[in-house]
């Protein structure tokens, strides 16, 4: 390999020049950049090469256009388009205040492999998943003329989980169990470390307590009413405690999966009366953007290879099973409830099959 980034850590460096704002370019198919931090300059350049903006289906059906591609719509831009067009159709932040973001044009014609490979990589950026993209012939010339990082289109599209390496391993004295240990997690494409809490010495030839536990800024450190995230995080830790042994995964997922800043947006929608689905469809996420392939990952690092899982998810115990962890029972978690996360856990039953 030598010197040479190889493809993952072009994505890495792909996934940070977004972030700030700066083109990328997808081989053999053209250029992109992110709606949420593209910049006038930019824009005219990008206007300049025909550009069109990609989005999710479900940020289209929000903005009752057309998504020929199916899971991405590619929608005409006007040639006096400015940034705040852009990112009225990429943030449903004003969606109410000016409903009518029309006329929009859906295009059909020509591959969607470029709006797939820039809508994935806003994703996995945790920007908001909506792009301006231009084709150009010479994808490789055109990012060698400007500097830019190239990266594969089915690359930035791959679903593969990273390979996961552990990095250190240190003694943790808790409130609930002084005999704990914290195992740090760090994924090879260079995204966020994961954490594994180790109560006890838990037998790796039987079933271990645990629980995956996605993080929650605003829950499980501010204290939010708005979810149960921080006295479920306690009540696992505390039942771990208890029974002497567990393992509590904590997973750097926030939002389910969209992210701090994203989260934020849903909360924002969610104060105008939209439930806390229908606020991420309306960014353009799906109900969750989870990967629980990642905590599997650890506990087989780990030694384990069967839980009891501390749950009220079904979707958990499935993709656990389906990654080869045996789930031989699920331990209810439901405590955290109150007048302003009332709502949320019913939307949370109701829609995503929340046991509670």
């Amino acid at each position: 390999m030598g010197f040479t980034p190889d493809g993952t850590e072009r994505l890495a460096r792909a996934r940070a020049d977004l972030r700030m704002g700066v083109p990328v370019v997808v081989a053999g198919a053209g250029v992109m950049v992110a709606a949420e931090t593209l910049n006038a300059d930019r824009l005219a350049l990008m206007l300049g090469l025909d550009a069109c903006m990609a989005i999710t289906d479900w940020r289209a059906a929000t903005l009752k256009v057309a998504a020929y591609d199916g899971d991405v719509a590619r929608i005409a831009m006007p040639r006096d388009a400015d940034a705040g067009w852009v990112r009225g159709l990429a943030d449903p932040a004003g969606d109410l205040r000016n409903p009518m973001k029309g006329p929009l044009q859906g295009l059909r014609d020509g591959p969607a492999d470029l709006a797939r490979a820039a809508v994935a990589l806003c994703k996995s950026s945790r920007l908001l998943p909506a792009a301006v993209i231009a084709s150009v012939d010479d994808a490789a010339g055109f990012a060698a003329r400007h500097g830019l990082t190239v990266v594969d289109g089915a690359a930035a599209r791959a679903t593969d989980l990273s390979p996961l390496q552990s990095i250190v391993s240190a003694r943790l004295p808790l409130s609930v169990s002084e005999a704990g240990r914290l195992h740090v997690f760090r994924p090879a494409d260079g995204g966020e470390e994961h954490y594994a809490v180790e109560i006890g010495q838990p037998d790796r030839n039987a079933p271990v307590l645990a629980r995956l536990h996605s993080a929650c800024f605003t829950g499980d450190l501010l204290g939010s009413l708005k979810c149960d995230c921080g006295p479920q995080l306690r009540a696992a830790l505390g039942r771990m405690g208890q029974e002497g042994h567990g393992i509590l995964l904590y997973l750097n997922q926030e939002g389910r999966g969209i992210g701090l800043a994203n989260k934020m947006r849903a909360y924002a929608l969610q104060d105008q009366g939209f439930d806390t689905v229908e606020a991420n469809h309306r960014l353009g996420f799906h109900d969750d953007e989870r990967d629980f392939r990642i905590g599997a990952a650890i506990l087989r690092q780990m030694g384990f290879a069967a839980v009891r899982l501390l749950t009220n998810n079904p979707a958990k115990i499935a993709r656990m099973q389906a990654s080869g962890i045996a789930v031989v029972e699920r331990v209810p978690l439901a405590v955290g409830e109150n007048a302003h996360n009332h709502a949320y856990l019913a939307t949370k039953a109701a829609k995503s099959g929340h046991l509670l």
